[in-house]
């Protein structure tokens, strides 16, 4: 009879989605772990990083800065694997991954800690006609959709945009700078800036005025048409209509037997560890995170990014062997960009409440780029930053098989 042995193997993490949440968790463990002792598979559909808080401008004709996702990673000891998520098996360990062209079959990546990343896309919240004549910005294929529509229209054809949020506002804005020829307008189901300060609502009503926008307060789209969008106050014209009445979560969790929220996000602890499934994580959209009060999170990179250093962080603790993280979820301010010229950072509490504190103007415009640069940065620059020690992985934590001596 064969004698047999344990021999140790590396610890195998898989991420699935290379946005902000998935490339920053991804980078940071390389920088935690040794490569001996774990592999990093990080898995997106895409071959390039896109910054998503950027595609109002791409939308608008602007050129953004091309970020490769095979450079970026070069020499961090982390894995690219181009293909689309089609399946995720937890109870056999096993994420299933189409190539990205769609010509290559199917094939099964096997873990041992998953980082779910995924994201999420365009919320259409069931209006009718929305799927069929409406425009979205939540990814860069919609965002190029709308670039070439967008320049195919004639002086003084009318763009609406439905959804009085960060998004819709950022991308009003953007469009009527861009295009003062256009007649742009935006509507939204309560009143413009409503979650702001008074002195935030003052200054982006200054410049919706100085754009030219059209703000339809208090008003309910409940059908997109070709030409017009149908709201409880009447019809709108619309050549283009642009829907940004926020996101759904990927609905690949909800296939699964991971617990889900009622929005299908994946329910995690304060380490953004799956509540039934210890050796999944879950960051960004795909996570449903209680914030300060026990608040949920609401899906944006400002919230996304701290849920990538938690779960990496937490992951290499508990491979290592080390103390776990306690850092708690906040939120400092929003940052919303009103054109190239102009900006409006919203100090807020913890929980998202807006304060009375706003900066505005050209010097908001300048933080709001700076956020967005370093919040690049950080992600192209996965293993660079403060001095990190790689920890080894401890023999009782490690994953071993059994092969014949």
């Amino acid at each position: 009879m064969q004698n047999m042995r344990q021999t140790s193997r590396q610890h195998r993490v898989v991420v699935i989605g290379a946005g902000y949440t998935g490339a920053t968790a991804a980078g940071r463990l390389a920088r935690r772990l040794r490569d001996e002792d774990v592999s990093i598979t990080l898995v997106n559909a895409e071959p390039d990083f896109v910054e998503r808080v950027r595609l109002h401008q791409l939308a608008v004709g602007q050129t953004l800065r091309p970020r490769p996702l095979d450079a970026m990673f070069a020499g961090t000891g982390v894995t690219l694997r181009l293909g689309r998520v089609t399946g995720i098996d937890v109870d056999r360990r096993t994420v299933t991954v189409t190539g990205a062209s769609g010509a290559e079959g199917p094939q099964d990546l096997a873990y041992d800690t998953l980082v779910h990343a995924l994201g999420s896309a365009w919320n259409t919240q069931g209006v009718p006609g929305t799927t069929e004549h409406a425009y979205e910005i939540a990814g860069r294929e919609g965002a190029l959709r709308l670039r070439d529509r967008l320049a195919a229209l004639a002086p003084g054809s009318p763009v609406t945009v439905v959804g009085g949020g960060l998004t819709g506002v950022e991308a009003a804005t953007e469009l009527a700078e861009t295009r003062p020829d256009l007649a742009v307008s935006l509507v939204a189901r309560g009143g413009l800036g409503d979650w702001l300060s008074a002195r935030g609502a003052r200054h982006l009503r200054k410049v919706f005025a100085g754009l030219r926008i059209t703000a339809h307060e208090h008003t309910t789209v409940t059908a997109v048409h070709a030409d017009r969008v149908t709201t409880t106050r009447g019809d709108i014209p619309a050549a283009v209509t642009l829907w940004t009445t926020g996101f759904a979560v990927h609905p690949i969790a909800r296939a699964t037997t991971l617990e889900t929220g009622d929005t299908g996000q994946i329910v995690v602890d304060a380490t953004m560890r799956s509540v039934s499934h210890p050796d999944v994580y879950a960051i960004g959209d795909a996570a449903l995170v209680a914030g300060s009060g026990d608040k949920p999170l609401r899906m944006s990179c400002a919230s996304g990014v701290p849920t990538a250093w938690q779960a990496a962080d937490a992951i290499a603790a508990r491979l290592t062997g080390t103390k776990l993280p306690t850092v708690s979820a906040r939120y400092y301010n929003q940052c919303i960009s009103l054109g190239r010229k102009e900006g409006l950072i919203q100090y807020v509490t913890a929980d998202d409440r807006a304060v009375s504190a706003a900066l505005t103007g050209r010097p908001a415009a300048l933080y709001k780029e700076l956020v967005c640069k370093a919040a690049a940065w950080g992600v192209a620059n996965p293993t660079l930053g403060l001095p990190t020690r790689r920890r080894r992985v401890t023999a009782d934590r490690a994953r071993v098989s059994v092969t014949p001596a």
